[in-house]
């Protein structure tokens, strides 16, 4: 039986779509009389039967060899395209990762989407989110998960945009969705680049075809660049980067997603695409230099947020460019590590968060306070999710960051250095928000905050285990990735200062974060630098405004010299064709007297005109034939 399951788990997926598929009647109001909420609990059953079937898959894989199936879809003369699937044990933690956490977070949104009227609409959205994200996970084929990858920007833009009357919220989609899609346009160019170069068209043929490629340096690093570029969208890094700050607009079960499996999609085909980084030191440069820009830059702007999820997501986007450091550097197993415990730690902050802004009906940090003692398991969840994320030993995120140092692979000062500054920045940051969200004086707003109800506090507590329990899963199960061996004998000076070195800049930041004094919304500095670093993080270093008048100025200038082109030149053209063929229709309409002689005579004026231009040419060459 676990055989069959295991053969058949390429299934998983389409358990997600069949559920979003059967919400329809109640999406599109065919059924009424029932409420939208039978749509909710068959989403859920159907979410609860893809981690079953994965979870007994998982152990059985973890047991016995890996394999692939191969599904042929179409064929011609040399080109062969298939649907191929691994079943690994990667990918079977990371689709493991993927339906527990859409599991949790569907029951979570049981009790946040309960007074929503189109409830069924956002659970077939989550699961058509699921499905692609499962996808993902198992998918070994370029072509098949690229095409999810743009089933995943299609999801994102309709949960983004799921409450459409409100114009924030349109504009939100829309920029997410752009925004993706100029790094989905590259990653096509690249896939494409790749294929006809030789490249089989499964992640598992890049290894080998990389040991032997055909590439000069050039087109190697032009084609590593254009492979970056999809991650670069999917995982909100420098310089798209802004569309996560405002997929924020959306409904507060869908940034759980959204945070912890969706952005780590992209990390995960980035991790997959790794041996062809190795191609060229320019596009493995690439990588480190985005992921550290957006490692420290995001914690930067983190630390500048009043907004209560914003603050959390721009810290998403930091612990993912630590995941672009890892492959660029061919640290591949960390990168995954990384991604599944920030995945897991992420998902329970956004619980967390999410339950304060139902309960309190707001999102603005410096607006509440005091709610540790009214909302005990969510203040517990909030704090656990913050130390599961910062490396505080004994939590996922330290045995991360200390399998990274622990002598087998090749580390410098400088990727320490921004460790502990991202390390510190954030531990900062999570603290500033603990003190003004959880303690302090009641507000207004925090008067009546009693806990959230069992459907939305079962899945965060279960979380709030799970995320203390991740340490154990590179324990127990051997995650290892990398096809190069790892370095043995390795004795750095970096290795024996780093563990203690992540363990006091975590315990520092915690420490300054309870030390400095807190600000609310009407008190601004009064010193012109202070305020001005203010503005710049909290306005994300203005860089919506440097598009505005770069990118978008240029685009815009461009489209208005092709409208003008078109308009006053092609159209130009084009109008006085039609315009000389309606004169000379005007003129030749008097020529039709209706007499024989006339026309005859108009026939023997037009062959002399013809003949006298054909022979007027020709008469250089006649009179030389006859030597005059």
């Amino acid at each position: 039986m676990t055989e069959f399951l295991v053969r058949y788990v390429w299934l998983i997926p389409f358990y997600s779509l069949l559920g979003a598929l059967l919400t329809l009647p109640w999406a599109l109001g065919f059924l009424r009389r029932t409420g939208p909420r039978p749509a909710a609990y068959i989403n859920i059953f159907m979410t609860l039967l893809s981690f079953i079937h994965g979870s007994l898959a998982f152990n059985y894989v973890f047991k016995n060899e890996s394999f692939n199936l191969n599904f042929p879809w179409f064929t011609v003369a040399d080109l062969d395209l298939s649907f191929a699937v691994e079943v690994s044990q990667i990918s079977m933690t990371a689709l493991s990762l993927v339906t527990l956490m859409s599991l949790l977070a569907q029951i979570f949104a049981i009790g946040y989407m309960e007074k929503d009227w189109s409830l069924a609409r956002f659970f077939g959205l989550m699961s058509f989110f699921e499905a692609a994200i499962g996808g993902i996970a198992l998918s070994d084929s370029l072509l098949l998960s690229y095409g999810l990858l743009e089933l995943l920007t299609l999801s994102t833009y309709l949960l983004v945009g799921f409450w459409y009357a409100q114009p924030l919220v349109v504009t939100a989609a829309r920029d997410a969705f752009l925004t993706k899609r100029v790094g989905d346009i590259i990653l096509l160019m690249g896939l494409v680049a790749l294929s006809s170069y030789g490249a089989g068209l499964t992640f598992s043929e890049l290894t080998t075809w990389a040991a032997d490629h055909p590439l000069s340096d050039f087109t190697a690093a032009l084609l590593g660049l254009s492979l970056i570029a999809g991650p670069t969208g999917k995982c909100a890094q420098f310089p798209l980067n802004l569309w996560l700050d405002e997929g924020m607009e959306g409904p507060s079960p869908a940034s759980i997603l959204r945070n912890s499996v969706v952005v780590s999609a992209g990390a995960y085909v980035l991790i997959k695409l790794e041996p062809v980084f190795t191609l060229s030191p320019i596009s493995s440069s690439a990588l480190i230099i985005i992921g550290a820009i957006t490692a420290v830059g995001g914690s930067l702007i983190a630390l500048a947020q009043v907004d209560l999820k914003r603050t959390l997501s721009h810290s998403t986007s930091a612990y993912l460019g630590l995941a672009f450091i890892a492959v660029g550097l061919g640290h591949v197993d960390i990168a995954f590590l990384i991604v599944l415990t920030h995945g897991i730690a992420k998902a329970l902050l956004f619980m967390s968060a999410a339950s304060v802004i139902l309960t309190t009906t707001a999102q603005n940090i410096t607006e509440l306070g005091g709610l540790w003692s009214k909302m005990p398991a969510t203040t517990i969840a909030f704090m656990t999710g913050s130390a599961g994320i910062v490396a505080l030993l004994p939590l996922g995120m330290f045995f991360t960051f200390s399998r990274w140092f622990d002598g087998k692979l090749g580390v410098s000062w400088w990727l320490l250095g921004i460790l502990l500054t991202v390390n510190f920045i954030n531990a900062l940051n999570f603290t500033r928000v603990f003190r003004l969200v959880f303690l302090g004086k009641t507000q207004p707003k925090t008067k009546r905050a009693p806990e959230v109800i069992w459907s939305m506090a079962v899945p965060m507590v279960s979380l709030s285990i799970i995320a203390l329990l991740t340490p154990l899963i590179p324990i127990k199960y051997s995650l290892w990735l990398s096809p190069v061996s790892p370095l043995s004998g390795n004795d750095s000076p970096v290795l024996n200062f780093a563990v203690p070195a992540l363990i006091i800049t975590g315990v520092v930041g915690v420490l300054v974060g309870f030390s400095l004094p807190l600000h609310r919304l009407w008190d601004r500095p009064l010193n012109k630098l202070v305020r001005f670093l203010q503005d710049l993080l909290a306005y994300d270093f203005y860089l919506d405004k440097i598009y505005q008048y770069t990118v978008v100025a240029f685009v815009t200038g461009l489209s208005r010299l092709t409208t003008w082109f078109d308009r006053y030149v092609v159209d130009g053209a084009v109008n006085l064709v039609s315009l000389f063929a309606i004169f000379s229709g005007n003129a030749l309409k008097y020529n039709t007297s209706g007499q024989s002689q006339f026309y005859i005579l108009t026939i023997i004026i037009g062959v002399s005109l013809l003949m006298w231009s054909i022979l007027s040419g020709q008469w250089g060459n006649i009179l030389s034939y006859w030597n005059f």
